[in-house]
């Protein structure tokens, strides 16, 4: 049974909202986990991909291969990583593009605005930021 009214469980609008998703939306899509190592300092699983954000790619031909993102092709669905190319027959080489989902970040590029969506991500700090959390209301 549907549990909320906010979002339709057609598969049909489902795949149009996310094809025509604007820019600020894919942002959010287009995220990827976060190393072991950076899972437990940081206390967050995932964290949307931004370039200069150093990556591991885990799955599919280019498996094992690490690298900085170079960029972040958010309309085409891909990032595309330094040194994952392929060479074209008039002897350029073209970047690959790799989906977010298939790769884990390694090292985050921090800045101001990064290392506060790291804060409110904190699992520790706000236990309700975790999914579905946050919106009960004591009874009295």
């Amino acid at each position: 049974m549907k549990t909320t009214t906010d979002y339709s469980s057609s598969r049909r609008k489902s795949r149009k909202l996310h094809f025509a998703a604007p820019s600020s939306v894919r942002r959010k899509i287009m995220s990827s986990a976060l190393a072991k190592d950076l899972r437990a300092k940081y206390n967050a699983r995932s964290l949307p991909i931004r370039k200069d954000d150093e990556v591991r790619i885990v799955r599919g031909k280019y498996k094992g291969r690490e690298g900085k993102v170079t960029q972040v092709y958010r309309k085409k669905w891909v990032i595309h990583v330094d040194r994952v190319q392929r060479d074209k027959s008039n002897g350029a080489s073209a970047p690959i593009g790799v989906h977010p989902s298939n790769v884990v970040i390694t090292a985050i590029k921090l800045d101001k605005d990064r290392r506060a969506i790291l804060e409110r991500k904190d699992r520790k700090k706000n236990p309700s930021a975790r999914q579905g959390g946050g919106d009960d209301i004591e009874a009295e």
